[in-house]
Protein backbone atom coordinates (compact mmCIF):
# COMPACT_ATOMS: atom_id res chain seq x y z
CA UNK A 1 0.00 0.00 0.00
CA UNK A 2 1.27 3.47 -0.89
CA UNK A 3 0.25 6.74 0.67
CA UNK A 4 1.36 10.32 0.99
CA UNK A 5 2.53 10.79 4.53
CA UNK A 6 4.57 13.15 6.67
CA UNK A 7 7.62 11.35 7.96
CA UNK A 8 9.26 12.86 11.03
CA UNK A 9 12.74 11.47 11.81
CA UNK A 10 13.86 10.77 15.29
CA UNK A 11 16.69 9.29 17.16
CA UNK A 12 14.15 7.94 19.62
CA UNK A 13 14.30 5.54 22.47
CA UNK A 14 13.21 2.00 21.80
CA UNK A 15 10.69 0.66 24.34
CA UNK A 16 9.15 -2.78 23.76
CA UNK A 17 5.96 -2.40 21.70
CA UNK A 18 4.05 -4.86 19.56
CA UNK A 19 5.48 -3.48 16.31
CA UNK A 20 9.19 -4.18 15.92
CA UNK A 21 9.97 -1.58 13.26
CA UNK A 22 12.77 0.79 14.19
CA UNK A 23 12.07 3.71 11.86
CA UNK A 24 12.19 7.01 13.73
CA UNK A 25 11.33 10.54 12.70
CA UNK A 26 12.92 13.70 14.13
CA UNK A 27 11.98 17.31 14.48
CA UNK A 28 14.10 20.14 15.80
CA UNK A 29 17.61 21.33 15.08
CA UNK A 30 21.28 21.05 16.05
CA UNK A 31 23.69 23.99 15.80
CA UNK A 32 27.31 24.12 16.94
CA UNK A 33 30.50 26.14 16.66
CA UNK A 34 33.33 23.62 16.59
CA UNK A 35 37.06 24.23 16.85
CA UNK A 36 38.48 21.35 14.82
CA UNK A 37 42.16 20.35 15.00
CA UNK A 38 44.13 17.55 13.40
CA UNK A 39 47.68 16.85 14.50
CA UNK A 40 50.04 14.47 12.74
CA UNK A 41 53.61 13.44 13.42
CA UNK A 42 55.61 11.68 10.73
CA UNK A 43 58.86 9.92 11.61
CA UNK A 44 60.75 9.50 8.35
CA UNK A 45 63.44 6.98 9.24
CA UNK A 46 66.64 6.30 7.33
CA UNK A 47 66.78 5.84 3.57
CA UNK A 48 63.84 8.14 2.74
CA UNK A 49 64.75 10.31 -0.27
CA UNK A 50 61.49 12.20 -0.71
CA UNK A 51 58.36 12.63 1.37
CA UNK A 52 54.99 14.08 0.33
CA UNK A 53 51.97 14.91 2.51
CA UNK A 54 48.59 15.99 1.17
CA UNK A 55 45.52 17.43 2.87
CA UNK A 56 42.08 18.50 1.64
CA UNK A 57 40.68 21.84 2.78
CA UNK A 58 37.14 21.46 4.24
CA UNK A 59 34.70 23.57 2.24
CA UNK A 60 31.62 25.52 3.16
CA UNK A 61 28.67 23.37 2.05
CA UNK A 62 24.89 23.52 2.18
CA UNK A 63 22.16 20.94 1.60
CA UNK A 64 18.46 20.91 2.53
CA UNK A 65 19.25 19.42 5.95
CA UNK A 66 22.96 19.87 6.72
CA UNK A 67 24.99 23.08 6.54
CA UNK A 68 28.72 23.53 7.14
CA UNK A 69 30.55 26.87 7.18
CA UNK A 70 34.35 26.78 7.45
CA UNK A 71 36.30 29.72 8.84
CA UNK A 72 39.93 30.44 9.83
CA UNK A 73 41.45 27.43 8.09
CA UNK A 74 45.16 27.03 8.89
CA UNK A 75 47.69 24.33 7.96
CA UNK A 76 51.23 24.46 9.36
CA UNK A 77 54.26 22.21 8.98
CA UNK A 78 57.36 22.02 11.14
CA UNK A 79 59.86 22.11 9.58
CA UNK A 80 58.45 23.80 6.48
CA UNK A 81 58.45 21.74 3.25
CA UNK A 82 60.74 22.55 0.35
CA UNK A 83 57.63 22.88 -1.80
CA UNK A 84 53.96 23.61 -1.05
CA UNK A 85 51.27 23.65 -3.74
CA UNK A 86 47.49 23.95 -3.82
CA UNK A 87 45.15 22.73 -6.55
CA UNK A 88 41.50 21.88 -7.10
CA UNK A 89 40.82 18.38 -8.43
CA UNK A 90 38.09 17.19 -10.81
CA UNK A 91 35.62 16.68 -7.92
CA UNK A 92 36.04 20.20 -6.57
CA UNK A 93 38.29 19.22 -3.65
CA UNK A 94 40.99 21.78 -2.77
CA UNK A 95 44.16 19.78 -2.15
CA UNK A 96 47.32 21.09 -0.47
CA UNK A 97 50.48 19.10 -1.27
CA UNK A 98 53.65 19.54 0.79
CA UNK A 99 56.94 18.02 -0.41
CA UNK A 100 60.23 17.47 1.41
CA UNK A 101 63.07 16.61 -0.97
CA UNK A 102 65.37 16.40 2.03
CA UNK A 103 63.10 14.83 4.65
CA UNK A 104 63.91 15.60 8.28
CA UNK A 105 63.76 12.89 10.92
CA UNK A 106 60.41 14.17 12.28
CA UNK A 107 57.68 16.31 10.70
CA UNK A 108 54.89 17.84 12.78
CA UNK A 109 51.60 18.91 11.15
CA UNK A 110 48.83 21.02 12.63
CA UNK A 111 45.57 21.61 10.72
CA UNK A 112 42.83 23.71 12.30
CA UNK A 113 39.62 25.52 11.43
CA UNK A 114 36.34 26.64 12.90
CA UNK A 115 33.30 24.73 11.65
CA UNK A 116 29.87 26.28 12.07
CA UNK A 117 27.68 23.22 11.62
CA UNK A 118 23.92 22.98 11.60
CA UNK A 119 21.44 20.16 11.01
CA UNK A 120 17.79 21.16 10.68
CA UNK A 121 14.86 18.76 10.75
CA UNK A 122 12.29 20.81 8.86
CA UNK A 123 9.53 19.56 6.58
CA UNK A 124 10.88 18.58 3.18
CA UNK A 125 9.08 17.73 -0.02
CA UNK A 126 10.34 15.87 -3.05
CA UNK A 127 8.39 14.81 -6.12
CA UNK A 128 11.35 13.44 -8.08
CA UNK A 129 10.07 10.48 -10.13
CA UNK A 130 11.60 7.03 -10.40
CA UNK A 131 13.22 6.12 -12.68
CA UNK A 132 14.73 9.60 -13.03
CA UNK A 133 13.53 11.19 -16.26
CA UNK A 134 16.61 13.27 -17.03
CA UNK A 135 20.02 13.21 -15.41
CA UNK A 136 22.42 16.08 -16.03
CA UNK A 137 25.49 14.86 -17.99
CA UNK A 138 27.76 16.23 -15.24
CA UNK A 139 26.42 13.38 -13.08
CA UNK A 140 27.72 10.63 -15.37
CA UNK A 141 30.74 9.79 -13.19
CA UNK A 142 28.43 9.27 -10.19
CA UNK A 143 26.42 6.68 -12.15
CA UNK A 144 29.36 4.59 -13.32
CA UNK A 145 30.67 1.41 -11.69
CA UNK A 146 34.10 1.51 -10.08
CA UNK A 147 36.44 -1.01 -8.48
CA UNK A 148 34.79 -0.43 -5.08
CA UNK A 149 31.26 0.38 -6.29
CA UNK A 150 30.44 -2.51 -8.64
CA UNK A 151 27.05 -1.29 -9.78
CA UNK A 152 27.34 -3.42 -12.96
CA UNK A 153 27.70 -6.69 -11.03
CA UNK A 154 24.73 -9.00 -11.85
CA UNK A 155 24.02 -9.65 -8.14
CA UNK A 156 23.96 -5.94 -7.38
CA UNK A 157 21.72 -5.19 -10.36
CA UNK A 158 19.33 -8.02 -9.52
CA UNK A 159 18.94 -6.93 -5.88
CA UNK A 160 18.55 -3.25 -6.81
CA UNK A 161 15.82 -4.09 -9.33
CA UNK A 162 14.02 -6.25 -6.77
CA UNK A 163 14.15 -3.59 -4.05
CA UNK A 164 12.78 -0.88 -6.35
CA UNK A 165 10.20 -2.96 -8.19
CA UNK A 166 6.96 -1.01 -8.64
CA UNK A 167 8.45 2.16 -7.13
CA UNK A 168 7.32 5.45 -8.69
CA UNK A 169 9.24 8.07 -6.68
CA UNK A 170 13.00 8.49 -6.14
CA UNK A 171 12.64 8.90 -2.37
CA UNK A 172 10.84 5.57 -2.18
CA UNK A 173 13.62 3.86 -4.17
CA UNK A 174 16.29 5.31 -1.92
CA UNK A 175 14.57 4.46 1.34
CA UNK A 176 13.94 0.89 0.15
CA UNK A 177 17.66 0.47 -0.59
CA UNK A 178 18.95 2.11 2.61
CA UNK A 179 16.46 0.12 4.72
CA UNK A 180 17.76 -3.10 3.19
CA UNK A 181 21.39 -2.13 3.83
CA UNK A 182 20.64 -1.18 7.44
CA UNK A 183 19.06 -4.59 8.08
CA UNK A 184 21.51 -6.79 6.15
CA UNK A 185 24.98 -5.36 6.84
CA UNK A 186 26.51 -5.63 10.30
CA UNK A 187 29.25 -3.23 11.32
CA UNK A 188 32.70 -4.79 11.81
CA UNK A 189 36.14 -3.19 11.79
CA UNK A 190 38.40 -3.82 10.08
CA UNK A 191 36.65 -5.87 7.34
CA UNK A 192 38.63 -8.06 4.94
CA UNK A 193 37.60 -5.90 1.96
CA UNK A 194 35.80 -2.61 1.45
CA UNK A 195 33.92 -3.06 -1.84
CA UNK A 196 30.18 -3.40 -2.46
CA UNK A 197 30.22 -7.04 -3.60
CA UNK A 198 32.13 -8.13 -0.50
CA UNK A 199 29.55 -6.34 1.66
CA UNK A 200 26.71 -8.03 -0.20
CA UNK A 201 28.22 -11.51 0.09
CA UNK A 202 29.48 -11.30 3.66
CA UNK A 203 26.87 -9.04 5.24
CA UNK A 204 29.73 -7.28 7.05
CA UNK A 205 31.69 -4.08 6.76
CA UNK A 206 32.71 -0.72 8.13
CA UNK A 207 31.53 2.71 7.03
CA UNK A 208 33.23 2.31 3.64
CA UNK A 209 31.29 -0.89 2.98
CA UNK A 210 27.97 0.69 3.91
CA UNK A 211 28.73 3.59 1.56
CA UNK A 212 29.99 1.48 -1.34
CA UNK A 213 27.10 -1.00 -1.21
CA UNK A 214 24.45 1.74 -0.95
CA UNK A 215 26.06 3.62 -3.84
CA UNK A 216 26.28 0.48 -5.99
CA UNK A 217 22.61 -0.42 -5.48
CA UNK A 218 21.44 3.12 -6.23
CA UNK A 219 23.71 3.65 -9.23
CA UNK A 220 22.49 0.31 -10.61
CA UNK A 221 19.00 1.82 -10.95
CA UNK A 222 20.16 5.16 -12.32
CA UNK A 223 20.41 7.31 -9.17
CA UNK A 224 23.60 9.41 -8.90
CA UNK A 225 25.57 8.88 -5.68
CA UNK A 226 28.90 10.27 -4.56
CA UNK A 227 31.09 9.14 -1.67
CA UNK A 228 31.92 11.63 1.07
CA UNK A 229 34.88 11.40 3.44
CA UNK A 230 35.25 13.40 6.59
CA UNK A 231 35.37 12.88 10.32
CA UNK A 232 32.84 12.25 13.04
CA UNK A 233 33.19 13.78 16.49
CA UNK A 234 32.47 11.91 19.70
CA UNK A 235 30.48 14.68 21.37
CA UNK A 236 27.25 12.87 22.42
CA UNK A 237 23.79 14.36 22.17
CA UNK A 238 20.41 13.43 23.60
CA UNK A 239 17.14 13.03 21.76
CA UNK A 240 14.00 13.59 23.81
CA UNK A 241 11.35 10.88 23.45
CA UNK A 242 8.16 9.95 25.23
CA UNK A 243 9.73 7.87 28.02
CA UNK A 244 13.30 9.13 28.28
CA UNK A 245 16.26 9.83 26.03
CA UNK A 246 18.44 8.14 23.49
CA UNK A 247 22.06 9.20 23.69
CA UNK A 248 23.60 9.16 20.24
CA UNK A 249 27.37 8.95 19.91
CA UNK A 250 29.98 8.01 17.32
CA UNK A 251 33.69 7.42 17.59
CA UNK A 252 36.02 10.32 16.85
CA UNK A 253 37.84 9.69 13.60
CA UNK A 254 37.64 9.22 9.86
CA UNK A 255 34.24 8.34 8.42
CA UNK A 256 32.64 7.65 5.04
CA UNK A 257 29.07 8.43 3.99
CA UNK A 258 27.17 9.27 0.78
CA UNK A 259 25.31 12.07 -0.95
CA UNK A 260 22.38 11.23 -3.22
CA UNK A 261 21.23 13.46 -6.07
CA UNK A 262 17.58 14.57 -6.23
CA UNK A 263 16.58 16.77 -9.20
CA UNK A 264 14.44 18.99 -6.97
CA UNK A 265 16.67 18.98 -3.87
CA UNK A 266 20.24 18.73 -5.15
CA UNK A 267 22.82 16.68 -3.27
CA UNK A 268 21.48 15.37 0.04
CA UNK A 269 23.66 13.56 2.64
CA UNK A 270 22.87 10.07 3.97
CA UNK A 271 24.79 7.95 6.46
CA UNK A 272 23.81 4.43 5.30
CA UNK A 273 24.57 3.02 8.73
CA UNK A 274 21.38 4.59 10.10
CA UNK A 275 20.23 7.90 8.55
CA UNK A 276 18.21 9.02 5.54
CA UNK A 277 18.34 12.55 4.09
CA UNK A 278 20.69 13.98 6.73
CA UNK A 279 23.85 13.65 8.77
CA UNK A 280 24.22 15.18 12.22
CA UNK A 281 26.23 18.30 12.93
CA UNK A 282 28.86 16.04 14.55
CA UNK A 283 30.09 15.34 11.00
CA UNK A 284 32.83 17.45 9.38
CA UNK A 285 32.65 17.11 5.58
CA UNK A 286 36.06 17.15 3.84
CA UNK A 287 36.37 15.27 0.52
CA UNK A 288 34.08 13.82 -2.19
CA UNK A 289 34.58 11.38 -5.07
CA UNK A 290 33.28 8.32 -6.89
CA UNK A 291 34.56 5.88 -4.24
CA UNK A 292 37.07 5.61 -1.41
CA UNK A 293 39.87 4.68 -3.80
CA UNK A 294 39.53 8.20 -5.17
CA UNK A 295 38.79 10.13 -1.98
CA UNK A 296 42.20 9.44 -0.46
CA UNK A 297 44.08 12.74 -0.64
CA UNK A 298 43.24 13.97 2.85
CA UNK A 299 46.01 12.77 5.15
CA UNK A 300 47.86 10.88 2.41
CA UNK A 301 51.58 10.16 2.96
CA UNK A 302 53.78 9.26 -0.03
CA UNK A 303 57.52 8.67 -0.15
CA UNK A 304 60.44 7.42 -2.21
CA UNK A 305 63.25 5.49 -0.59
CA UNK A 306 66.65 4.10 -1.24
CA UNK A 307 66.52 0.57 -2.63
CA UNK A 308 66.35 -2.18 0.01
CA UNK A 309 65.48 0.28 2.79
CA UNK A 310 63.92 -1.73 5.59
CA UNK A 311 62.62 1.05 7.82
CA UNK A 312 59.32 2.64 6.75
CA UNK A 313 57.98 5.98 7.97
CA UNK A 314 55.46 6.00 10.81
CA UNK A 315 52.52 8.36 11.14
CA UNK A 316 50.58 9.18 14.28
CA UNK A 317 47.32 11.14 13.96
CA UNK A 318 45.24 12.80 16.66
CA UNK A 319 41.86 14.46 16.02
CA UNK A 320 40.58 16.98 18.55
CA UNK A 321 37.39 19.00 18.58
CA UNK A 322 36.08 21.46 21.14
CA UNK A 323 32.46 22.62 20.98
CA UNK A 324 32.58 26.33 21.69
CA UNK A 325 28.80 26.50 21.34
CA UNK A 326 26.40 23.54 21.14
CA UNK A 327 22.63 23.78 20.96
CA UNK A 328 20.62 20.61 20.43
CA UNK A 329 16.86 20.48 20.60
CA UNK A 330 15.59 17.37 18.86
CA UNK A 331 12.51 15.27 19.52
CA UNK A 332 11.88 11.80 18.14
CA UNK A 333 8.81 9.75 17.29
CA UNK A 334 8.74 6.03 16.55
CA UNK A 335 6.89 4.74 13.48
CA UNK A 336 4.98 1.49 13.07
CA UNK A 337 6.82 0.53 9.88
CA UNK A 338 10.39 0.32 8.63
CA UNK A 339 13.48 -1.85 9.14
CA UNK A 340 14.15 -3.85 12.28
CA UNK A 341 17.38 -1.92 12.86
CA UNK A 342 17.64 1.74 13.71
CA UNK A 343 16.88 4.11 10.83
CA UNK A 344 16.37 7.86 11.17
CA UNK A 345 14.90 10.42 8.76
CA UNK A 346 13.80 14.07 8.78
CA UNK A 347 10.27 15.16 8.06
CA UNK A 348 9.53 14.69 4.35
CA UNK A 349 6.48 14.58 2.14
CA UNK A 350 6.94 11.81 -0.40
CA UNK A 351 5.27 8.72 -1.75
CA UNK A 352 6.62 5.48 -0.31
CA UNK A 353 5.82 1.88 0.53
CA UNK A 354 5.69 0.92 4.18
CA UNK A 355 8.21 -1.81 4.94
CA UNK A 356 6.74 -4.62 6.99
CA UNK A 357 9.08 -6.64 9.17
CA UNK A 358 8.26 -10.10 10.49
CA UNK A 359 9.12 -10.23 14.20
CA UNK A 360 11.63 -12.89 15.30
CA UNK A 361 10.14 -15.74 17.29
CA UNK A 362 10.31 -15.32 21.07
CA UNK A 363 12.84 -17.44 22.99
CA UNK A 364 11.40 -20.94 23.48
CA UNK A 365 9.76 -21.85 26.79
CA UNK A 366 11.20 -25.02 28.33
CA UNK A 367 8.89 -26.94 30.66
CA UNK A 368 10.04 -28.30 34.02
CA UNK A 369 9.70 -31.82 32.63
CA UNK A 370 11.89 -30.96 29.65
CA UNK A 371 14.52 -29.34 31.86
CA UNK A 372 15.11 -32.64 33.64
CA UNK A 373 15.85 -34.35 30.31
CA UNK A 374 18.44 -31.86 29.07
CA UNK A 375 22.02 -33.05 28.64
CA UNK A 376 24.60 -30.25 28.76
CA UNK A 377 27.74 -31.19 26.83
CA UNK A 378 27.90 -28.80 23.86
CA UNK A 379 30.47 -25.93 24.07
CA UNK A 380 28.76 -22.54 23.97
CA UNK A 381 30.18 -19.14 23.02
CA UNK A 382 27.79 -16.30 22.26
CA UNK A 383 27.82 -12.53 22.01
CA UNK A 384 28.91 -9.48 20.06
CA UNK A 385 32.28 -11.01 19.29
CA UNK A 386 33.87 -9.00 16.49
CA UNK A 387 36.11 -6.08 17.41
CA UNK A 388 39.69 -5.03 16.53
CA UNK A 389 41.47 -7.00 19.23
CA UNK A 390 44.93 -5.87 20.39
CA UNK A 391 45.16 -3.07 17.81
CA UNK A 392 47.02 0.10 18.76
CA UNK A 393 44.73 2.85 17.48
CA UNK A 394 47.58 5.37 17.51
CA UNK A 395 49.34 3.62 14.60
CA UNK A 396 46.66 1.87 12.52
CA UNK A 397 47.77 2.69 8.95
CA UNK A 398 48.78 0.24 6.26
CA UNK A 399 51.32 0.75 3.47
CA UNK A 400 51.26 -0.24 -0.19
CA UNK A 401 53.69 0.11 -3.08
CA UNK A 402 52.95 2.77 -5.71
CA UNK A 403 56.00 2.24 -7.95
CA UNK A 404 59.63 1.15 -7.82
CA UNK A 405 60.86 2.04 -4.31
CA UNK A 406 57.82 4.28 -3.94
CA UNK A 407 55.07 3.82 -1.38
CA UNK A 408 51.94 5.42 0.01
CA UNK A 409 50.15 5.35 3.34
CA UNK A 410 46.55 6.58 3.22
CA UNK A 411 44.23 7.37 6.10
CA UNK A 412 41.97 4.59 7.24
CA UNK A 413 38.62 4.33 8.94
CA UNK A 414 39.61 2.30 11.99
CA UNK A 415 37.90 4.30 14.74
CA UNK A 416 38.21 3.68 18.45
CA UNK A 417 34.62 3.35 19.73
CA UNK A 418 34.47 2.90 23.48
CA UNK A 419 32.94 4.25 26.67
CA UNK A 420 34.83 5.11 29.82
CA UNK A 421 32.78 2.80 32.04
CA UNK A 422 34.53 3.18 35.39
CA UNK A 423 33.28 6.69 36.08
CA UNK A 424 31.58 7.14 39.44
CA UNK A 425 28.71 9.07 37.87
CA UNK A 426 27.31 6.64 35.29
CA UNK A 427 26.50 2.93 35.17
CA UNK A 428 26.21 0.88 31.96
CA UNK A 429 24.41 -2.38 31.14
CA UNK A 430 24.18 -4.57 28.03
CA UNK A 431 21.35 -6.99 27.25
CA UNK A 432 21.91 -10.65 26.36
CA UNK A 433 19.11 -12.58 24.64
CA UNK A 434 19.53 -16.34 24.98
CA UNK A 435 17.65 -18.77 22.74
CA UNK A 436 19.23 -21.88 24.26
CA UNK A 437 19.58 -23.15 27.84
CA UNK A 438 23.13 -22.51 29.08
CA UNK A 439 25.27 -23.53 32.03
CA UNK A 440 27.27 -20.31 32.31
CA UNK A 441 30.95 -20.31 33.31
CA UNK A 442 32.17 -16.83 32.50
CA UNK A 443 31.41 -13.58 30.71
CA UNK A 444 34.05 -11.65 28.76
CA UNK A 445 34.03 -7.93 28.04
CA UNK A 446 36.21 -6.16 25.45
CA UNK A 447 38.16 -3.83 27.74
CA UNK A 448 41.21 -1.57 27.62
CA UNK A 449 42.96 -0.98 30.93
CA UNK A 450 44.56 2.48 30.92
CA UNK A 451 45.75 2.29 34.53
CA UNK A 452 44.66 3.40 37.95
CA UNK A 453 43.97 0.90 40.71
CA UNK A 454 41.10 -1.06 42.17
CA UNK A 455 38.93 -4.02 41.30
CA UNK A 456 36.34 -4.93 38.68
CA UNK A 457 33.44 -7.35 38.77
CA UNK A 458 30.47 -8.27 36.60
CA UNK A 459 26.83 -8.51 37.61
CA UNK A 460 24.27 -10.69 35.85
CA UNK A 461 20.79 -9.17 36.15
CA UNK A 462 17.21 -10.14 35.42
CA UNK A 463 15.23 -8.34 32.74
CA UNK A 464 12.53 -6.05 34.11
CA UNK A 465 10.23 -5.00 31.27
CA UNK A 466 13.07 -4.17 28.92
CA UNK A 467 15.45 -2.75 31.54
CA UNK A 468 17.98 -4.21 34.01
CA UNK A 469 16.30 -5.76 37.03
CA UNK A 470 17.27 -7.76 40.13
CA UNK A 471 20.76 -9.30 40.45
CA UNK A 472 21.15 -13.00 39.64
CA UNK A 473 24.86 -13.45 40.20
CA UNK A 474 28.08 -11.51 40.81
CA UNK A 475 31.42 -12.63 39.42
CA UNK A 476 34.69 -13.18 41.23
CA UNK A 477 36.65 -9.96 41.68
CA UNK A 478 39.35 -9.07 39.15
CA UNK A 479 42.22 -6.94 40.41
CA UNK A 480 43.12 -4.24 37.92
CA UNK A 481 46.78 -5.30 37.90
CA UNK A 482 45.64 -8.65 36.43
CA UNK A 483 44.72 -6.83 33.19
CA UNK A 484 47.42 -5.82 30.73
CA UNK A 485 48.00 -2.12 30.09
CA UNK A 486 49.48 -2.58 26.63
CA UNK A 487 47.64 -0.66 23.86
CA UNK A 488 44.45 -2.12 22.45
CA UNK A 489 41.29 -3.93 23.53
CA UNK A 490 41.09 -7.59 24.52
CA UNK A 491 38.76 -9.94 26.36
CA UNK A 492 38.67 -9.60 30.13
CA UNK A 493 36.89 -12.65 31.57
CA UNK A 494 34.75 -12.61 34.72
CA UNK A 495 34.25 -15.96 36.44
CA UNK A 496 30.65 -16.87 37.40
CA UNK A 497 31.22 -20.62 37.77
CA UNK A 498 30.97 -20.73 41.57
CA UNK A 499 27.21 -20.11 41.38
CA UNK A 500 26.68 -23.02 38.96
CA UNK A 501 24.21 -20.99 36.91
CA UNK A 502 21.77 -22.62 34.53
CA UNK A 503 20.06 -19.98 32.39
CA UNK A 504 16.92 -20.75 30.43
CA UNK A 505 16.14 -18.96 27.14
CA UNK A 506 15.22 -15.34 27.75
CA UNK A 507 16.55 -11.82 28.29
CA UNK A 508 19.34 -11.02 30.76
CA UNK A 509 21.60 -8.03 31.46
CA UNK A 510 25.30 -7.76 32.20
CA UNK A 511 26.76 -4.74 33.99
CA UNK A 512 30.32 -3.84 34.99
CA UNK A 513 31.02 -2.89 38.60
CA UNK A 514 34.20 -1.44 40.09
CA UNK A 515 35.89 -0.22 43.26
CA UNK A 516 38.80 2.16 43.64
CA UNK A 517 39.92 4.35 40.73
CA UNK A 518 40.36 2.17 37.64
CA UNK A 519 40.52 3.80 34.20
CA UNK A 520 38.88 1.29 31.87
CA UNK A 521 37.13 1.60 28.50
CA UNK A 522 34.57 -0.90 27.14
CA UNK A 523 34.60 -1.24 23.35
CA UNK A 524 31.35 -0.92 21.43
CA UNK A 525 30.13 -1.64 17.88
CA UNK A 526 28.00 0.73 15.80
CA UNK A 527 24.41 -0.44 15.55
CA UNK A 528 23.08 -3.62 17.16
CA UNK A 529 24.84 -6.60 15.55
CA UNK A 530 23.40 -9.16 17.99
CA UNK A 531 20.80 -7.81 20.38
CA UNK A 532 17.64 -5.70 20.18
CA UNK A 533 17.78 -1.97 19.54
CA UNK A 534 16.78 -1.14 23.13
CA UNK A 535 19.50 -3.38 24.56
CA UNK A 536 22.19 -0.95 25.75
CA UNK A 537 21.32 1.15 28.79
CA UNK A 538 22.83 3.66 31.16
CA UNK A 539 21.79 5.68 34.18
CA UNK A 540 23.22 8.08 36.70
CA UNK A 541 24.32 6.53 39.98
CA UNK A 542 21.79 8.85 41.63
CA UNK A 543 18.88 7.38 39.65
CA UNK A 544 17.01 4.10 40.05
CA UNK A 545 15.49 3.95 36.57
CA UNK A 546 17.60 2.88 33.58
CA UNK A 547 15.87 5.49 31.43
CA UNK A 548 18.80 6.19 29.10
CA UNK A 549 19.51 4.11 25.99
CA UNK A 550 22.51 4.09 23.66
CA UNK A 551 22.58 3.67 19.89
CA UNK A 552 25.35 1.04 19.90
CA UNK A 553 26.13 -2.37 21.39
CA UNK A 554 29.00 -3.19 23.76
CA UNK A 555 31.19 -6.15 22.80
CA UNK A 556 30.66 -9.14 25.10
CA UNK A 557 30.83 -12.94 25.08
CA UNK A 558 29.21 -15.64 27.21
CA UNK A 559 31.11 -18.92 27.64
CA UNK A 560 29.73 -22.18 28.99
CA UNK A 561 27.97 -25.31 27.77
CA UNK A 562 24.52 -25.74 26.28
CA UNK A 563 22.21 -28.70 25.92
CA UNK A 564 22.02 -31.04 22.95
CA UNK A 565 19.30 -30.22 20.48
CA UNK A 566 16.51 -32.79 20.51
Amino acid sequence: MKKWIWIILGIALMWPVPALAENYTLKGQMASVIRYELQEQVTAGEGIKKLVLSFVVPQTYQSPTYRQEIKDFDLRFSPEPQERKSNTDARGNQVIVATWTKPPAVIDVRLSCNALNETRFEKMQTRAPFPLEKVDPVMKDYLRPTEQVQSNDPRIRELAAKLTQGVKMEFDAVQQVISWVVDHVHYVTPPQQYDAVYSLESGKGNCQNFSHLSAALLRAVGIPVRIVNGVTLNQPFDIAVQKGVLTFKMGQGRHSWVEVWFPDLGWVPFDPQNTILFVSNRFVRIEVGVDNNETKNDGMLRWAQVQNTKTKPTLQEVINASFQNDQVKVQGDRQSYGPKNLLLTPEVLAEFKQIEIKPPPPPPVITEEKKKELIYDVPFVFGNLEFPEDIDFAFPRSTKASGRDQFEMSRNFLVETAEYVTTKMTQYAQIVVLRKPVKLDKVGLALHNFGGDGQLWLELLEDNNGKPGKPISTSELVNLDQLSTRPGYRWADFDLSRDKLTLMPGRYWIALGFAGSPIVNWFYTYGKPVGPVDGTRYKSVFQDDWSGALNYEFNYRLVGITARES
